[in-house]
């Protein structure tokens, strides 16, 4: 296999503004992140007085010591809580993840009850979701925490209520296919969310702080006159000793956690020590993955070679183009990752006829050969114009977008630039349901770029104008402006990643870490045949 020469000049002007620019960038997604830690943290007086740790000690606790850890969404719901975006504290109320829970590898979700006593937050609903969805699809064990008020009722819509039943749908299919679904319960398990102990396979309680009943007691006096402690309502004792509800009782949130462990650490469940015993060997790239910082350009107009991406993360620095001569601006090839085979479809200019004709044909190939497929958007779309459409421009586009959707191997996709129009489309956008999708905090996503939609509406609203017999050129201006202003805001990473349209906005620089974990999960899925049941399992 070829190696990729290096074109990249770090001490040049143009890589240095690029990194600025990203470093600013990756600087505000964790100084987000970092407002969502320091916000729970707040109510650590409060958990200490209940002798409770707060959510981020329970999973450090939890999760194997030196063990891989890839947060999933951290961004959920970023500038929906306030009207200072700046100020948002995001995350969704729920912290998620993949990490090593006794040597097994396990999708992970805990309540942050230490924000409004584990209330959901915006997009909190759909960030759960997702995550359950990613433990379905690569059949990991799921582990959770609860301690969760449950919905805001202050901003209740019923939407939320309606789609929320698909959390409680998953658990029970997580069960029925095998896929082991344990839950400590550290607190409140309300209503709707006492299912969500409830549909658990293992279930451990603490002693004096679980509480899960379907109607607390105000509730449950204002319904049917009845009153009755909360402890002798849900407390851990009455379900674990009357009720049958609770399988362990754990006598703090650390005696709970050893409980959980333990529980999986007993489960025959096939497992690895982090690195996997199936390590292949392998060189590592050539090239410094601090150079990612500086290749691409702030402006997605501004053209960049993505071969000096993929330099910078694939073992040895070797790639091997496919078509390399034919719809050269599409970059189709294989590599490795950790020894590892992966094709790679990226973008070095918008998509032509040619150029998606070969990346359906190498779509279908690595489908052949088993390949898993990796897509790093940077493309303002499909070519345009008389030439392109007499070419076939949608017929062949139509045709890749075909092989994306139907491929049978993993795909994942990395917004590394633009992502415009169809040609995020066949570029495996989120709409495709890549196995997993990640951004770095430059990315851009939509139809088209804001001055080519004000350009257009401008034009449209011109004409209409000049038939009514004047052209009023500041409202034209005007339109311009706010049309630029609302796609570039909703085009950048921080609205995107908050619609949970990926699954979390990474540093460039861990790349190669990030894709060799999920690729990772990915093998062990497909692999793995848990013992799928007719149903799930139910309580005594």
């Amino acid at each position: 296999m070829a190696t990729i020469e290096s074109t990249i000049s770090p001490s040049s002007e143009a890589f240095q503004a690029n990194r600025s620019g990203m470093l600013a960038l990756l600087q505000r997604v964790r100084s987000a992140e970092a407002r969502a830690v320091a916000a729970s943290n707040k109510s650590q007086p409060r958990f200490e007085s209940r002798g409770q740790l707060l959510p981020r000690e329970r999973l450090a606790l939890l999760l194997d010591p030196g063990a891989p850890w890839l947060e999933l969404c951290t961004l959920a719901g970023y500038g929906m809580d306030t009207p200072d975006p700046d100020h948002t504290v995001p995350g969704g109320g729920v912290i998620g993840g993949i990490g090593w829970v006794a040597g097994i590898r396990c999708m992970v979700s805990a309540s942050d009850s230490g924000i409004d006593a584990g209330a959901m937050q915006a997009m909190g609903l759909d960030k759960a979701l997702r995550i359950q969805e990613l433990a379905l699809e690569n059949k990991l064990p799921y582990v959770q925490l609860v301690e969760s008020a449950g919905a805001n009722l202050l901003k209740y819509r019923v939407e939320g209520f309606i789609k929320g039943g698909g959390l409680f749908r998953n658990l029970a299919r997580m069960s029925a296919r095998g896929l082991p679904v344990v839950t400590v319960t550290h607190g409140s398990s309300t209503a709707g969310g006492a299912y969500q102990t409830g549909l658990s396979d293992y279930i451990i309680m603490v002693r004096g702080r679980t509480r899960a009943f379907l109607a607390g007691p105000p509730l449950l006096m204002a319904a049917t006159g009845e009153v009755a402690t909360e402890e002798d309502l849900g407390g851990a004792q009455m379900h674990t000793y009357v009720s049958g509800l609770g399988d362990y009782l754990a006598e703090d949130d650390r005696d709970a956690l050893r409980l959980a462990r333990e529980v999986l650490g007993q489960i025959d469940w096939p497992r690895a020590e982090p690195p996997q015993s199936t390590v292949r060997a392998f060189k590592p790239p050539r090239f410094d993955a601090e150079e990612l910082l500086g290749i691409m350009p702030m402006d997605h107009k501004r053209p960049v070679d993505m071969r000096q991406v993929i330099a910078r993360f694939v073992d040895d620095s070797e790639f091997l183009p496919f078509g390399e001569n034919y719809g050269a601006a599409t970059v189709c090839g294989h590599a490795r990752i950790e020894g590892w085979a992966v094709g790679i479809i990226t973008n070095n200019g918008p998509i032509d006829n040619a150029g998606a004709a070969k990346a359906t044909h190498f779509i279908q190939a690595c489908c052949q050969s088993r390949t898993p497929l990796i897509y790093l958007n940077n493309t303002t779309g499909f070519m345009v114009g008389r030439q392109f459409e007499e070419g076939g421009m949608i017929k062949h586009g139509s045709k890749m977008i075909q092989a994306v959707a139907n491929a049978t191997v993993p795909q994942i996709t990395l917004y590394c630039g633009a992502s415009f129009g169809a040609g995020n489309y066949g570029m495996c956008g989120r709409g495709f349901a890549p196995r997993f999708c990640f951004s770095w905090p430059n990315a851009k996503t939509a139809v088209m770029g804001g001055e080519q939609a004000a350009k257009t509406m401008a034009i449209v609203t011109e004409a209409a104008m000049s038939r009514k017999g004047a052209v009023d050129q500041a409202k034209l201006d005007a339109l311009q402006a706010g049309i630029i202003q609302r796609f570039d805001s909703q085009m950048s990473v921080f609205t995107t990643s908050a619609l949970l349209l990926d699954d979390g906005v990474i540093d460039p620089r861990l790349t190669r870490d990030v894709l060799a974990q999920v690729l990772s999960v990915c093998r062990d899925g497909d692999a793995r045949q848990p013992q799928a049941m007719q149903f799930s399992v139910a309580r005594p």
